[in-house]
C-alpha cells in the first residue's frame, strides 16, 4: 500500500474510534506530518489528504479513495479496526490507543506507527 494512503487509513481509524478531530497525522515510517482535513466518525468519512491532493469519502463499511481510484472497506471492533484496500488487493488491521495508532499492512507484512 502507498505510504500516504496507509497514513490516511490510520487517520480515519483514529478519528472514527477516538472521536477526536486532528489536522493531520504523524507517520513514523516517513518521519513526517501529513496534513488531512475533514471529518470521520463510525458512520462515515469525508476528508481531504493534502499529501496526495485527493478526497476520501463514503459511508462505512465502504469508502472511496479518489487518489487510488479504488474502494477501501473498514470494520471497527472497540479500539481495533480492520479492512481491505481494493487498489492493492491487501488487508490491513490495527488498533488505536489514545493518540497512537498501530497499523499492520498485510500486503507488505509490516507494522506501522502513527500519532494524531
Amino acid at each position: 500500500m502507498h505510504p500516504s494512503a496507509r497514513a490516511c487509513i490510520a487517520y480515519i481509524a483514529a478519528c472514527s474510534i477516538s472521536g477526536k478531530k486532528a489536522s493531520g497525522i504523524y507517520d513514523y515510517s516517513q518521519s513526517k506530518h501529513i496534513s488531512i482535513s475533514g471529518n470521520a466518525d463510525k458512520r462515515s468519512a469525508s476528508l481531504y489528504d493534502y499529501s496526495r491532493s485527493c478526497h476520501v469519502s463514503g459511508h462505512f463499511p465502504t469508502l472511496f479513495d479518489y487518489g487510488q481510484g479504488a474502494h477501501i472497506s473498514f470494520g471497527f471492533n472497540g479500539k481495533a479496526f480492520s479492512g481491505y484496500n481494493f487498489r492493492t488487493a491487501s488487508h490491513f488491521s490495527g488498533a488505536v490507543n489514545g493518540s497512537s495508532i498501530s497499523l499492520y499492512d498485510h500486503g507488505v507484512g509490516i507494522n506501522f506507527q502513527f500519532s494524531i
